[in-house]
């Protein structure tokens, strides 16, 4: 049994936890950006650099949070099993709504991480 919602909801428990690991280590990664700029000065590169754990950080969290992955998504297929245990989307009505939804969670992580490296820049 699935819990596969078409444009809303294309991953399970064990996907899920998946993006959780990925959004602590992009914020671990993230922070640790942010104490080097806050003792050390840290150049423009480097505060440019924290891009992509905030990138790692923001797509992990709001995969996790919106239970859908982008990249399945894109590429039509879900998980409710374990992970990396993929299903294919065959109604090209869902396939379309995936992916629309998949380039919005790109859109949300992209704005979400410069947000976070912007805040880079003001410290």
């Amino acid at each position: 049994m699935t819990d596969y919602v078409a444009g809303s909801c294309n991953i399970g428990p064990s996907e899920i936890h998946r993006r959780y690991q990925v959004a602590i280590t992009g914020g671990v990664f993230y922070i640790a950006f942010l104490l080097f700029i806050i003792f050390n000065g840290g150049s423009n590169i480097v505060r440019l650099a924290s891009f992509l754990p905030a990138m790692l950080a923001s797509v992990g969290f709001i995969q996790a949070r919106r239970r859908f992955c982008f990249a399945y998504g894109l590429a039509g297929v879900l998980n409710f099993g374990k992970a990396g245990d993929v299903s294919k989307v065959s109604d090209p009505a869902a396939l379309a709504a995936d992916r629309a939804y998949a380039i919005k969670i790109i859109l949300m992580s992209v704005v979400s991480a410069s947000v976070m490296t912007a805040l880079l820049f003001v410290i």
